[in-house]
Formats: structure tokens, C-alpha cells, sequence
């Protein structure tokens, strides 16, 4: 559910009210198909024991088509001659309210739903008397499951024309639907309409944005309205006036489409369709966030002011943050306990527990790779080549950052820290979207980092994303994000590689295996299977399959090494072979990866079907041998093709701090770019720097290349 979208959980009574332009077909005819679909969502709400009001509109514009056809019926060829007289828009509204109600009540009937219709005028809500009664019998109706069906009374409007502005109490089916919404205190006001809801342009126009929720201090006077709808009176300048009186006066207000088969129960279950109004929108950190083009700009403006610093300021930053993180390690802890509570009471497997807790050193630890990562020798502008093309003519490659990085993590706020100094270190702009168990930690983690920043710089280098909604509008700017890396499911990886055209880096699983060969020393074994299990079974280098040379049984310490495993609290699931053998419960799939304290045994006969075994069932992540045979260790390092593999150590080392990185940003099995863990140098491209004296190329002639490797200058 979208955080702003919250308040819906508390939501009973619902004013709907749909449009002309959603009820009629472009010729003025009913569009029944819609409104049957509107009838179905209300039923389904009235079943979910929603109270259900509907402000229908339509009424003019079907008693138009059926005079038209009428008096057509009843003309001669003489008077079809004649100049034809504008029909009297009542008497059209009084044929057209019967119509609307009879389409309605047949509707409702097929669904085993009764509707009501209640006609009111702009004058009978000058009588407190009315509006009493009005709310008595509502109510009354709403108990018994009646939907109730309101509608101007155009008929008998004081109105001279149905279609004219008034400044009475209400002038349009929208704000009268503002006016019942408040008269019986409703929770919700849905407006739909033809569109998907407010566009900060015309909806037409090729980059024109939905604006999710309004916020008048910022979006009014910045958003031009096009003409009245042709249709009805009132158009999208009458639904923002009317939401915003509703939201003003406490009901919560969303326009949507009502083309859309399932808007309003999308709008129910809290989901981010529409434009939401709501009285608290100024206040919301959400809706003082920049959207997500202006924030990937910003990142980017910011990233290109850090690289023109010089290399002992940017290291200032770092240093600088390493300090802000400890000076404020119990605000941040307390932060991270509520998270914490929260996921507990929320139910939340002890995987992902373990991965939300700053520990204790945890903070300090960060702090600590911070300052190594400063130390670090400077990536940004490091000569990769230096060749002479020509006489005088030099060529360098050199290494740049990468430009702006959205990385999309799991719960685990230390990650925030990681990658924040990481990007900062290769000088590239980034947008951070964690989960949302960890939304305070990673709220004041930001905070902290961003504050350390210098003005000259910027804040913005860092964005933090709060909402999952913002992600689809993210993964459109491949022109202005470079690089995306999503660390989490293989759902999460693989949806994200479906949505967007920006190159995405990463891994999917971690299904990290140990291949224990005939020749392995017993202790040794022992040693490296429990520390990569049992060390930090949540983490993505943890070993989830444990693989037995089939000769290595008739050593007496693999029964000690299973029964120590089961003595650390591991669960063993077992391939067909190792759970009739050690009686375990068999394995459905070998490509599973548990985060957490179980793993899969199996046998095999030989390095080769353990080889075999890792390409059918792996991830590519990280694969370890424990052997005493150098030969077939070889075999294995040389022909296991993932990101990282092992002889005789524990698959917990695969880690950007423990391979010197400093820190990682994630860890990538792609066969591409960077492999395994990925620090400052996977977060760097190249660029190519040409040096000359005047030359030019002239066709070639007279150009004596030579192409001659030259030495990198210190």
C-alpha cells in the first residue's frame, strides 16, 4: 500500500460520483458497457460492507438522444425541412433522469443489488429541515444495503439552463458531490473522469506526468486547464475545485478514470492510481519530494560538481560522513529499533530480521570502511592507457564515473551506508530506493550522510525514494539514470529488467554451493561447511547447498560433520540420493536458496558431476571446493563459471570489504562489466582523451600513425 495512501484502511463510506464524459459514447449515446463496469465495482464494494453513495450524471445528454429520435419519429419530410428547434434542455433532463435510473435499476437487479434514486435541487439545501431528513434517510438506506443514486434535478432547476454556471450552493454533479460528501460525512470522494486523473500538462502532450497527489501550495497557478468538458458543466477545472473543498474540509478526494474496469477498488486497497487530495498533503514528505526526472537531474548536476572537485575535498566528504555516522549512532540506533519492533509485531521471518538490525558495532564498522574507502588510491581520472596515434598526437583512456546509479536494495540499512560512500568515492550521482521495513533507518541514515555534504556539492547527490510507486517512473530515464542495480528477489530483479531500457546490474539469487572432493581433510571441511552456514545464513554468500563426493562417505566425519550441522540448528533437505541415505525429506528443486539456517545435501560421484550439478542448478554467485588434489582443484576453478569461486574457503569471504573493495554496492553475476563484488571500479566507465597540436585528418594524407604504446605517467 502507498504510504500516502494509508488513510484508506479507515475508510466505510464512499461518495462516487462518475462523469457524462465516462457514462456517454463520443455520439452522446449511453456507454453501457462502463456503466455496467461501474455497477460491478459497487457491488463489489457493497458486498465488502462499503456504504456506497453514487452522483450520477448523464441525464441531459441521454433525454437529448431520445426527443431527437422521438420528434423524428413524429416529423414529416416537410418538417425535417425545416430549421430544427433547440429541444428545451429540462424536458430533455426530465425524459433523460428516467432513462439513467431505469439503466441503473436493470443494471443493480442482474447484480442482486437495490438502488434508490434521490433527485435534489441547489435550493433544497437552504433548508436545515432537508438536510436533516436527507441524512436520515441516507443512512437509513445505507443500512439496508441500498446504494443511493443522486442527481441534480434539472428539471426543475432554478437554473434557466441545466448547462449554466450558478453561485449557488452547488453549480455541477462535482460539487455536489463536494456538498454530500460533507453533508454525510463521507471518508471518501471519488471523481471520475475520462483522464487517469491531474496532469501537470495536458494529458495529450508527450511529457505530461500524472500528478499523484496534489499539493495546492505547489501545483496551483502551475497547471493550465484546457476548456469545459463538451459533454457535461463541469471539466477538470470543476473536479480540482471540487476535491480541493472536500479535502479541505476533511474528506479525501481521488480523480480517476472511470474507463478503468477496477479503479475504485485499486483506489480501496490503497493502491497509487489517481490524483489523491488530502488536507495533510503539504505536510507529507512524499509530496515535498521533487519527481523523479527533476530528482535524477539533480543527482546528476551534483554528481558532475563533485568530480570537479578536487581529489582531497572529495575525500573530505567521506571522512566527514564516517564522523556524522558516529556522532549520531543513538539517534540512529533508536531509529533502527522501532523498525525493528515494527517488523516483529509485523510477523517477519528471522532472515530478514537479522539483515534490518544494526548490531552493535555495527555503526562503528561502517564508519571504519568509510575512512578505508578515503584512503583509497583516487579512481576518477586514473590513466587505464597512453598510446601516440601520430607524431605529437597522444591518446589516454581514462577511468569516470558512471554518471547517475538508482539502486533498488532489500531491508538492510547498513546497505544505504555502503552504497551512499561508494557512489560518492567514484563520483557518480545516486538515487536509493530501500525496503520499506527499514523506512526510518534508512530516513535518518540519509539525513545524516546528506547533511555531511558540502552546499558546494549538494544534497541532492543522494536522492532517497520512499515509495515502490516511484520506480516505474525511474526506470523510464534512460537518458538521465545510467546504471541500475537492484539487490533483493529474483522477482524484484527480474521485473525490474522487464521495465526498463537502462542497463541493470546485479544478481538474482545466492545459491552458493561447497563441493567437498574424496581427498578434503576432514577438519578442514568441517570448518569451512559451518562457517558458510551457520556464520550468517541470511546473507547472499551463505552456502545453501552442500555437496559429498560419493567416496568421501566412507569417511566417519561426514556423519560428525552432518550431525554437527544439525547440532548448530541447520535444517537439512536432501537430493534423492542424500535424503535416503542420511533420511531427510526430499529436495522438490535444487535452485533454492534458503536465508537461513537449512540447507540442501546431496551426493555425487565425482568433480565433473559436481561441476555439472552447479551450472544446472546455480546461480553464479559463489562456489567453493575444499580439496587436498591440486589437479582437481584446477579443474574446478578453471571450468565453475560464476562471479566467484573457491578452494578451501569459506563462500562468506565473496564480500567487497574482504576483498579489499572497501565496501560493495552489490554483488553481479552478469557476464558483463563487473563480476562478484562490486566496489568503486565496478561504478566506473572509461573515456577517451585525445591530445594533439593542431591535427586534423584531412582524408589521411600526410598522417603518419603509429600507434605506439606509450608508458602511464605516475
Amino acid at each position: 500500500m502507498d504510504s500516502s495512501r494509508e488513510f484508506v484502511k479507515d475508510v466505510k463510506r464512499v461518495i462516487v460520483k462518475v462523469g457524462t464524459a465516462v457514462v456517454t459514447r463520443a455520439d452522446g449515446r449511453l456507454a453501457v458497457g462502463r456503466v455496467g463496469a461501474l455497477c460491478e465495482q459497487l457491488k463489489e464494494l457493497n458486498s465488502q460492507g462499503y456504504e456506497v453513495i453514487l452522483v450520477a450524471s448523464g441525464a441531459v445528454g441521454v433525454g437529448i438522444q431520445r426527443l431527437r429520435y422521438r420528434r423524428l419519429v413524429n416529423s414529416s419530410l416537410d418538417d425535417l425541412q425545416k430549421p430544427q428547434i433547440e429541444l428545451d434542455s429540462k424536458a430533455c433532463a426530465a425524459v433523460g433522469q428516467s432513462s439513467l435510473m431505469a439503466l441503473y435499476d436493470t443494471l443493480f437487479s442482474q447484480l442482486d443489488v437495490t438502488a434508490s434514486q434521490l433527485l435534489v435541487t441547489n435550493s433544497d439545501f437552504r433548508n436545515p429541515d432537508f438536510r436533516m431528513q436527507l441524512s436520515e434517510t441516507v443512512g437509513s438506506l445505507l443500512d439496508l444495503r441500498v446504494i443511493p443514486i443522486f442527481n441534480e434535478n434539472d428539471a426543475i432547476s432554478t437554473r434557466d439552463h441545466p448547462n449554466e454556471d450558478s453561485s449557488g450552493i452547488f453549480c455541477d454533479n462535482d460539487s455536489l458531490a463536494t456538498l454530500l460528501a460533507l453533508e454525510l460525512k463521507a471518508d471518501l470522494l471519488v471523481l471520475l473522469s475520462d483522464v487517469e486523473g491531474l496532469y501537470n500538462a495536458p494529458p495529450n502532450k508527450p511529457h505530461a506526468e500524472l500528478i499523484h497527489t496534489y499539493v495546492k501550495e505547489k501545483h496551483e497557478g502551475e497547471i493550465t486547464f484546457g476548456d469545459k468538458s463538451k459533454v457535461g458543466r463541469g471539466g477538470m477545472t470543476a473536479k480540482v475545485k471540487a476535491a480541493n473543498q472536500a479535502a479541505d474540509a476533511g474528506t479525501p478526494t481521488v480523480i480517476t478514470s472511470g474507463y478503468a474496469t477496477d479503479n475504485i477498488i485499486k483506489v480501496l486497497q490503497g493502491q497509487r492510481v489517481g490524483t489523491l487530495f488530502h488536507k495533510d498533503a503539504h505536510s507529507w514528505t512524499l509530496v515535498k519530494e521533487i519527481g523523479a526526472r527533476e530528482m535524477a537531474v539533480a543527482a546528476r548536476e551534483c554528481s558532475r560538481r563533485l568530480q570537479a572537485l578536487p581529489s582531497k575535498d572529495r575525500r573530505k566528504i567521506l571522512l566527514d560522513i564516517a564522523d556524522a555516522l558516529e556522532a549520531n549512532e543513538s539517534l540512529i540506533k533508536v531509529e533502527n529499533e522501532v523498525d525493528v519492533a515494527a517488523a516483529q509485531e509485523a510477523g517477519y521471518d528471522k532472515s530478514l530480521l537479522s539483515r534490518l538490525t544494526l548490531k552493535p558495532g555495527k555503526i562503528s564498522g561502517l564508519a571504519k570502511s568509510i575512512r578505508m574507502l578515503a584512503d583509497m588510491k583516487e579512481p576518477i581520472g586514473h590513466v587505464l592507457s597512453r598510446m601516440e596515434l601520430a607524431d605529437g598526437l597522444i591518446l589516454e583512456k581514462t577511468s569516470c564515473p558512471m554518471g547517475v546509479l538508482l539502486v533498488v536494495f532489500e531491508a538492510r540499512p547498513d546497505a544505504l551506508v555502503q552504497i551512499a560512500s561508494l557512489a560518492i568515492r567514484s563520483g557518480n550521482g545516486l538515487l536509493l530506493k530501500g525496503g520499506k521495513e527499514a523506512n526510518r533507518s534508512n530516513a535518518i541514515l540519509h539525513k545524516v550522510i546528506t547533511e555531511a555534504i558540502p552546499d558546494t556539492v549538494g544534497e541532492k547527490l543522494i536522492g532517497l525514494v520512499t515509495t515502490r510507486e516511484q520506480i516505474p517512473d525511474l526506470l523510464k530515464l534512460d537518458d538521465v539514470i545510467d546504471l541500475v542495480i537492484p539487490r533483493g528477489s529474483n522477482k524484484l530483479v527480474s521485473q525490474i529488467k522487464d521495465s526498463t531500457k537502462i542497463p541493470v546490474l546485479g544478481h538474482a539469487d545466492g545459491i552458493c554451493h561447497v563441493y567437498i572432493d574424496k581427498s578434503a581433510n576432514m577438519k578442514m571441511a568441517k570448518h569451512i561447511v559451518l562457517d558458510a552456514k551457520t556464520d550468517y545464513p541470511a546473507a547472499c554468500n551463505a552456502m545453501e547447498t552442500l555437496l559429498v563426493h560419493k567416496d568421501f562417505l566412507s569417511n566417519g566425519g561426514f556423519n560428525k560433520l552432518v550431525t554437527e550441522l544439525q547440532r548448530k540448528g541447520v535444517t537439512l533437505h536432501g537430493g534423492p540420493r542424500a535424503s535416503a541415505l542420511l533420511n531427510i525429506s526430499q529436495v522438490n528443486s535444487f535452485h533454492h536458496e534458503y536465508n537461513s539456517m537449512a540447507c540442501t545435501v546431496e551426493i555425487v560421484d565425482d568433480v565433473h558431476s559436481a561441476i555439472d550439478h552447479i551450472h544446472r542448478h546455480g546461480s553464479s554467485h559463489t562456489d567453493c571446493i575444499i580439496t587436498e588434489d591440486s589437479k582437481i582443484a584446477e579443474i574446478f576453478l578453471l571450468q565453475v563459471d560464476s562471479a566467484a569461486v573457491f578452494h578451501n574457503a569459506s563462500t562468506r569471504f565473496c564480500d567487497g570489504a574482504r576483498f579489499g573493495l572497501g565496501a560493495e554496492v552489490g554483488i553481479s553475476t552478469s557476464r558483463i562489466h563487473a563480476r562478484g563484488p562490486v566496489g568503486v571500479e565496478g561504478l566506473l566507465t572509461s573515456r577517451w582523451i585525445l591530445k594533439g597540436n593542431g591535427h586534423i585528418v584531412d582524408g589521411d594524407e600526410g598522417v603518419i600513425y603509429t600507434h605506439k604504446s606509450l608508458a602511464l605517467q605516475s
